[in-house]
């Protein structure tokens, strides 16, 4: 059987960083931080629950990030 691959790095950055932030300043310092893919989401949108590495999500509420999180 062969060996499960190891994920990829994540950036060691906290996504609670985010939170209060323009979102397109947001998007813009993840990417700078090293995210590979950064998602803005409106408030309560319907989206998938698997987890990405490298991937940060926004939901972004009136221009501004209202809460972070990975995957």
């Amino acid at each position: 059987m062969a060996p499960n691959p190891a994920p990829p790095e994540e950036p060691q950055d906290s996504p609670d960083g985010y939170v209060g932030l323009e979102a397109g300043q947001a998007e813009r310092l993840a990417r700078e931080r090293g995210w590979s893919t950064v998602r803005s989401l409106p408030p309560g949108a319907v989206i998938t629950m698997e987890y990405r590495f490298g991937r940060l999500n926004f939901e972004v509420s009136d221009g501004r990030v209202a809460r972070a999180w990975k995957g």
